[in-house]
């Protein structure tokens, strides 16, 4: 029997279209993400926590869901959005369907609405609240609805993301996973392995598993870890992980990592960078549509390359506001916004997109790299 549902925007625009997954109603930020393949990957990235995700290619769904690709202990984002859904999908890995996923998981689905209609109206007037449901129908209660839901900006939504304990992290790559220009092979019984402490705001899995795979022991902490706690754990580097939301409330993380720095390596990828940048008394402010997709080109201001990145923020950092003492490394070839950091004179450096990105692209890997070498260094020299 097919369901009707409902995305409301807070700007009175009313989408219609056929419910999947669970039933219900939701409200958050209405995005888009321009990935062709990954969306296993997106449901369970904590970074889309309250927000409602718009895929923009065509068809959702057509390999199915599979255990072993999931990114974090489960979804996070509030409801998904597709112009069609494969109900049937065709994959030796797959366990089961996106449809059945999402209703397992407690997620509202809506398909069959013009998402190049919705796609253009948010990168016209920007990313807007809204509600999606598929049990109240009415146009006026769901506009009304969406006008009186919160905005997250202001929001600290990492709280509701993190581990709510520390944990030692033991899984490497998978062989589907594991790219032949990593750059490193280690024995594991035999060589010291340096210590990395990752702090989760909402940490992708692939994240530790590119450090595990390049020979790291890896320890996770939650993102509420004080500096104290994190240097009681020995670590040669440490490591600043993605996670939801704006970054300016969360003083008690930008805290932690003023205190850790000089201290040890530090390595920051998406939140971790923006966090890293307040850190070093540089500012951030809203994207007015957010980066969201595996096909964004970079350049390395270093190397004069241009990576092309998978990324997911909404807040980026002001490049007038960051002193002499740290350097833009990478620019957005598309808005040139900071898409990289470095200080000048610690060991201290991030960027805005995702290295580790799954299903791609790879051209970033070499950073997993640097950092190994900074964590060498440290390790060498007894820090």
């Amino acid at each position: 029997m097919t369901r009707i549902a409902k995305l409301a925007l807070s700007d009175g625009t009313i989408y219609t279209g056929t419910a999947f997954g669970a039933d219900g109603e939701v409200f958050g930020e209405v995005v888009f993400n321009t990935s062709m393949t990954g969306y296993q990957e997106i449901l369970t990235d904590p970074s889309y926590s309250g927000q409602i995700v718009t895929m923009t290619y065509p068809l959702m769904g057509n390999y199915g869901i599979n255990p072993e690709d999931v990114e974090s202990r489960g979804l996070s984002l509030r409801g998904f959005i597709v112009r069609e859904l494969c109900r049937q999908p065709s994959n030796y890995r797959s366990t089961q369907p996106l449809h059945s996923y999402l209703e397992t998981a407690g997620i509202v689905g809506l398909e069959g609405i013009d998402t190049r209609s919705l796609v253009k109206r948010i990168r016209i007037h920007g990313a807007m609240t809204g509600v999606l449901s598929s049990t109240d129908l009415d146009d006026a209660s769901l506009i009304a609805k969406a006008q009186k839901s919160p905005d997250l900006v202001g929001l600290d939504l990492v709280r509701g993301v993190i581990p709510e304990s520390n944990s030692d992290w033991n899984e490497g790559l998978s062989e589907l996973g594991a790219p032949a220009d990593l750059g490193r092979v280690y024995d594991f019984k035999t060589e010291s392995h340096p210590h990395v402490v990752a702090i989760d705001y909402g940490m992708k899995w692939n994240i530790p598993r590119h450090l595990s795979q390049m020979g790291c022991r890896v320890t996770v902490v939650p993102g509420t870890a004080t500096a104290e706690d994190v240097l009681s754990l020995a670590p040669d580097g440490v490591f600043l992980s993605n996670g939801p939301g704006d970054p300016r409330p969360l003083d008690y993380a930008i805290t932690t990592i003023r205190q850790l720095l000089g201290k040890t390596p530090i390595f920051g990828i998406c939140l971790g960078q923006q966090l890293l940048g307040l850190a070093l008394d540089g500012e951030i402010y809203k994207l007015k549509f957010g980066h969201r997709g595996a096909n964004q080109p970079v350049l390395n201001q270093r190397t004069g390359k241009v990576e092309i990145t998978t990324q997911n923020h909404g807040f980026a950092l002001g490049a007038d506001s960051l002193g002499s003492h740290v350097e833009v490394t990478h620019l957005n070839l598309n808005d040139n916004t900071v898409e990289g950091i470095r200080h000048r004179e610690i060991p201290a450096f991030g960027v805005q997109y995702h290295p580790e990105a799954s299903a791609g692209p790879h051209d970033s890997h070499y950073l997993f790299a640097e950092f190994h070498d900074l964590l060498s260094t440290a390790k060498a020299s007894g820090r």
